[in-house]
């Protein structure tokens, strides 16, 4: 079946068909680093690595082009930067690379291009000066503003009213505005704050025409795909619309637009003051980033995710039944597969991740009926090519299941007891498998003795 995607522009499912399948381009809005990303923020890297999988697979590696950008000026790093002291530049790198290290262990694929956004303000400062030229844009006290009412479909994408779109804006309220929806494309720097020389005097770019820019410099005028979390449907993508539109003469700039939905912890809005705002570090100190994706997976990106310690328990206990299946399955490593062909349908009617899931199961089912080595090491390979379109089971079982750094220990203690049990020493060999449940590892006794064993979820 074809890919087929929800398109926000229109409000409906839509078939996939890109400007040139030699070169499929995404691009999604990636963080502003500063502090520590949170679940909020793994939820759109999970989502569209599992698209860029999907369409490396149905497209060739070769002629997808993802581009993720990082956003390294922007008020709120500023403001972190005089509340710690830390200078800016050492602020964003550090948290730029912890952000990294954290969607690593989430097993993401990182995109082909990570545009920043210091890099490209010679490219900002044309796009605004090709806006002043064609009166979409004007200068006001030191300002660039982007004029609203120049673009007779402003608000297509969020499909707000007037008022909404004011509201939602939280704009700056400011004399030198022709309107009070304009945005910001160009801000005066003072001395102390980072600033580039620009026709309009020493500044810095306003937060939507980052992305306008990056995006043109690196995947061209118009996208295939653009994507981010629901909050960014308003202001940011419509601005994103707005400045890139009218910069190349009306041409659109994204053909798809796909958006997911908020993560909630325990039923109620992630918040620092409720005590419940859990960072993607926080979630890697209770279970392996394998669990994380998987309990992400579980919901359909347009849905919402309530994130339960009851959702990664489960996540991690099916991983566990995997993994047990692909240990035990009597059958060599496998020659590369495909996917279930459930896998795939699902992922391709609008990425059905919890379907896919499903289908996975099935495959699991069909793995542990197979009767002979040839049958099994075909369901084998067929499982592993299905989970690594989600980011799935890719890991060594048996490094899954053992896990932590004292399996030489754990090794040693097993050894003992299976000495014990051929000296009939039983009370000792007890003694040693309670010893070693109370630290949560459960033996797989064999008539022959105890090779395997794994940690329980």
């Amino acid at each position: 079946m074809p890919l087929v995607l929800h398109n926000t522009l229109t409000r409906r499912k839509e078939v996939f068909a890109p400007l040139d399948a030699r070169r499929v381009r995404m691009y999604v809005c990636g963080p502003t680093v500063y502090d520590l990303p949170h679940i909020g923020n793994a939820r759109p890297v999970i989502v569209f690595d599992v698209l860029y999988r999907l369409l490396r697979r149905l497209y060739g590696a070769a002629h997808v082009c993802y581009a993720r950008n990082i956003t390294d000026i922007d008020d709120k790093i500023i403001a972190r930067a005089k509340e710690t002291g830390e200078p800016i530049r050492d602020l964003t790198e550090r948290t730029a690379t912890i952000f990294h290290e954290d969607v690593a262990a989430l097993g993401t694929v990182p995109p082909d291009i990570e545009p920043r956004a210091t890099d490209h303000i010679p490219q900002m400062i044309r796009m605004i000066e090709t806006l002043i030229a064609s009166r979409h844009a004007y200068i006001a006290d030191h300002h660039v503003l982007f004029a609203v009412t120049s673009m007779s479909d402003y608000g297509r994408l969020s499909r707000r009213s007037r008022d909404e779109m004011i509201a939602g804006a939280r704009v700056e309220v400011a004399p030198y505005k022709r309107d009070p929806a304009d945005f910001v494309l160009w801000k005066p720097s003072a001395p102390d704050q980072p600033g580039w020389d620009s026709p309009w005097g020493r500044g810095r770019p306003g937060w939507h025409i980052e992305c306008s820019a990056m995006s043109e410099a690196h995947l061209g005028e118009t996208l295939d795909i653009h994507g981010g979390g629901i909050d960014l449907i308003f202001p940011h993508h419509e601005n994103e619309i707005a400045q890139s539109v009218c910069a190349h003469g009306g041409r659109p700039f994204a053909r798809y637009w796909l958006h997911n939905e908020f993560v909630v912890v325990e039923g109620e809005k992630m918040s620092k003051s409720l005590g419940n705002f859990l960072t993607i570090r926080d979630v890697l100190a209770e279970a392996p980033g394998e669990a994380a994706r998987y309990a992400m997976l579980m919901s359909h990106y347009r849905d919402p995710l309530d994130w339960t310690a009851d959702r990664l328990t489960e996540a991690r206990r099916a991983l566990d039944r995997f993994y047990l299946a692909l240990r035990q399955a009597e059958a060599p490593v496998p020659a590369a597969g495909d996917a279930p062909q459930g896998v795939r349908a699902a992922l391709e009617d609008d990425l059905n991740t919890p379907l896919a899931l499903a289908a996975l199961h099935d495959a699991l089912g069909a793995l542990n009926k197979a009767g002979n080595t040839a049958e099994k090491a075909r369901l084998k390979a067929e499982l592993l090519a299905g989970g690594a379109l989600l980011g799935l089971l890719q890991q060594d079982p048996q490094a899954w299941l053992q896990g932590g750094g004292e399996a030489s220990e754990i090794d040693a203690l097993i050894a003992e007891r299976n000495a014990a049990r051929r000296a009939r020493n039983f009370p000792r060999a007890d003694d040693i498998r309670t010893r070693l449940a109370m630290r949560g590892i459960v033996l797989e006794d064999k008539p022959d003795g105890t090779t395997d064993w794994r940690r329980a979820t």
